[in-house]
């Protein structure tokens, strides 16, 4: 297994996957969205940037993060908003990987945390975010503004 930058070439496997991953959160989002989102993530700017798990040289999951200062800290902290493997490479550790790619870019470029979250009844991801550290008690608040907003 390979992870790396996603790359343009990636697009058509990138948006498949996409479609599942929002599907997965019964969601859907205009197609400008799903483009700027893409543009976004191979450009990395706003702080975006998309990693790939790749085996037998097709894209089988993502994770897409958010780099951002902080408060609380010096150094940026990483923010994985979205994570998602193909339904038929779950359970082969692809998820795992992926997370594993984050934290040791967040070792090597010194940057202070890595965090995200999920829903409460995710339990397959559950189980393998449990591998790397407890869930806190933090709760979430969100408020919606704008057409694309959610």
């Amino acid at each position: 297994m390979l992870i790396r930058d996603a790359l343009p070439s990636d697009e058509p496997r990138w948006r498949r996957l996409w479609d599942g991953y929002l599907a997965f959160y019964e969601t859907t989002l205009p197609e400008d969205v799903t483009a700027r989102t893409w543009n976004r993530l191979i450009h990395k700017s706003d702080g975006l940037f998309c990693r790939v798990a790749e085996t037998a040289g097709e894209v089988c999951g993502f994770s897409h993060s958010v780099l951002h200062a902080g408060t609380w800290t010096t150094t940026s902290s990483c923010y994985l908003e979205d994570l998602f493997v193909a339904p038929e490479q779950r359970g082969r550790g692809v998820g795992e990987a992926l997370i594993r790619d984050l934290a040791g870019l967040a070792k090597a470029k010194g940057w202070s945390r890595l965090y995200w979250h999920t829903r409460g009844s995710n339990a397959a991801a559950r189980r393998v975010y449990d591998r790397f550290i407890a869930a806190d008690d933090f709760v979430r608040y969100r408020i919606f503004f704008g057409p694309d907003a959610s």
